[in-house]
């Protein structure tokens, strides 16, 4: 049985998660947390929303699922966000052409490559259709575009989709969102939420799904004055397989501090290199392996349009790496995107020290020469004028200017325009920030994190399955038995559940079959600590707490229990101390 398969049998068994709606039939690409993969993915979550919403700084908000056709057409969504897809010609069963090549050959990033090399790597590798074994040579491999859309109230004339990332979210909000922020750059807005993308082809459960979480942070910097603090993760050391090395024969993963991936430019952007760092201690703290993690930059084949560098954090399972992080310097795209569609001013005004006395170019057109000589077009006209005055004023120096707008060119005599070049007294000016995107696949970080804490080991000559999960992350902070239901045993260990529970504690209770089988069960869903009661208990008002890992039992007092067990899930002492 390979990890995926173990993993996926254990998730399905304990209740972390299962495909969804299979009393019909089920759909490829949905999943159900059951009710230790909900409280996993809370936790996680959580430890995500305190490191970079609280730590940080940063608003957090929850947009709709649901936006309308616009905001794509602005973003790009409509026309870009695409993946190869070939079509069987005996049985037409769909694809996806780029993982058939990584599956097939030895290329690991087919994502890259123009959609003529994948069809001509199909057919070089003789690979056949997964579902009949037809070959697939001379199948086109063409674009398919992964949004789900709906229409937003009856009929069809309003045409919206669901969202791909929460990222738009975010952006399209930008100007109301900047007055939260008092127009104060730098700032950051957080969204933790489902996005939907209509994969072709589904696969390793949680890792290519339909619907997932993501947990975004867009940092809206000055890309002129603001800085992060780089000396707070200067010495963190990062896992970095640059662009450069997965090129070079000889290429390899390098181990650089973040201050030596920028110093040496491997890592371009230092606000990118301060999450990195950042991230880098998250993902040890919830758990995820450091010998199966790295940092693997983008070629240049799959780097988003928008983005001037992009990294994704990558974990290994099963022999393949994953991304579960993504991190990009987005700049001002969207923004510019949005404003530019929606005619909203999406910059701050950034106010100076001292006022300032500067040229300005301006043109006032006359409207009563552009309506007649340009009829509908005379706004757009004047709109283009303004902007060449700003861009160029150089252009308004011979006795004529001509703009183009809509891709037809309108010539204006300069003394129409009333151009001129004033001195102008400011206060500030307009600034179009520039967005370090952070993007986290909740589902996917915690596949991994099960992964990397799913061990065996043997106990009392039986075979033990355990997750390793750190306390903070686990479902189940403890398990809370009686030796037997009788004797006044369940009384007092009901009690201990309901005064851990008050406490704020996770606590499941379990008076069913023999303590070590009790044991296990705790053991395979990653609950840190079980308590258990027995006859000495009722004498000495004393416990056995045993700990999960290394199962070692220590008699602890009942009173000041939920004390001593939140400071051992908080990390604040160790089993070893007690």
């Amino acid at each position: 049985m390979s990890e995926g398969e173990r993993l996926t049998e254990l998730a399905k068994r304990r209740g972390f998660y299962f495909p969804s709606s299979s009393a019909y039939g089920g759909a490829a690409g949905f999943w159900t947390y059951g009710p230790q993969g909900a409280a996993l993915k809370s936790n996680i979550e959580d430890t995500w929303r305190d490191r970079y919403v609280v730590k940080e700084g940063h608003q957090e908000i929850s947009a709709p699922d649901v936006m309308p056709e616009p905001v794509f057409e602005a973003s790009g969504h409509l026309d870009g966000f695409d993946d190869m897809i070939v079509e069987c010609g005996e049985c037409g069963a769909t694809h996806r052409a780029d993982h058939l090549v990584e599956d097939n050959t030895d290329i690991e990033e087919a994502e890259s490559l123009p959609n003529e090399e994948v069809m001509d790597l199909i057919a070089e590798h003789g690979i056949e259709c997964p579902s009949c074994h037809t070959s697939l040579a001379d199948q086109p491999v063409d674009n398919f575009n992964l949004m789900f859309e709906t229409n937003i109230g009856p009929g069809s004339s309003s045409p919206g989709y669901l969202r791909p990332e929460t990222a738009q979210g975010i952006f399209v909000e930008f100007p109301q969102l900047s007055e939260y922020a008092r127009n104060q750059l730098p700032f950051g807005v957080a969204q933790i939420g489902k996005a939907y993308r209509n994969e072709i082809s589904p696969r390793k459960s949680l890792v290519r799904v339909r619907e997932f979480t993501q947990a975004e942070l867009e940092h809206f910097v000055d890309p002129e004055e603001d800085e992060p603090p780089l000396s707070e993760v200067a010495d963190v050391t990062l896992p970095l397989y640059s662009a450069a090395e997965q090129q070079a024969e000889d290429g390899g993963q390098r181990e650089l501090t973040v201050r030596e991936a920028v110093d040496e430019g491997v890592v371009e952007s230092e606000w990118v290199a301060y999450y990195l760092g950042v991230s880098k201690e998250w993902y040890e703290r919830i758990g995820v392996d450091m010998d199966r993690f790295r940092y693997r930059q983008h070629l240049a084949g799959e780097r988003a349009h928008y983005a001037s560098d992009c990294w994704d954090a990558e974990s290994e399972v099963d022999g393949d790496w994953i991304e579960i992080t993504g991190f990009a310097y987005r700049g001002d795209y969207d923004l510019s995107k949005h404003a530019d569609h929606s005619g909203e001013d999406y910059t701050v005004f950034k106010q100076y020290d001292e006022p300032v006395t500067v040229e300005r170019a301006t043109v006032d057109p006359d409207m009563s020469y552009l309506g007649p000589e340009f009829g509908g077009s005379a706004g757009a006209v004047a709109d283009a004028l303004e902007a060449l005055a700003e861009r160029n004023p150089d252009a308004f120096d011979a006795d004529e200017v001509t703009v183009e707008v809509d891709g037809e060119s309108y010539t204006v005599p300069v003394a129409e325009t009333n151009f001129s070049v004033d001195e102008v007294t400011e206060n500030g000016e307009h600034v179009r920030p520039h967005v370090v995107e952070p993007s986290f696949g909740v589902g996917r970080i915690i596949y991994t994190v099960l992964a990397h804490s799913y061990e065996t080991d043997e106990v009392d000559g039986e075979e033990r399955t355990y997750l390793s999960l750190p306390p903070e992350q686990a479902p189940t902070t403890v398990g809370v038995f009686p030796l037997m239901d009788k004797d006044g045993m369940a009384d007092l260990a009901t009690d201990i559940a309901d005064d851990l529970r008050a406490a704020g504690l996770s606590v499941t209770y379990d008076d069913s079959g023999a303590i070590g089988r009790r044991y296990r069960r705790q053991d395979e869903v990653g609950t840190p600590y079980c308590v258990t009661v027995d006859y000495e208990s009722l004498e000495d008002r004393e416990v056995t707490v045993r700990e999960r890992d290394t199962t070692e039992q220590k008699r602890l007092p009942i009173d000041g229990l939920a004390e001593t067990l939140e400071r051992l899930s908080t990390g604040d002492r160790t089993f070893d101390d007690l």
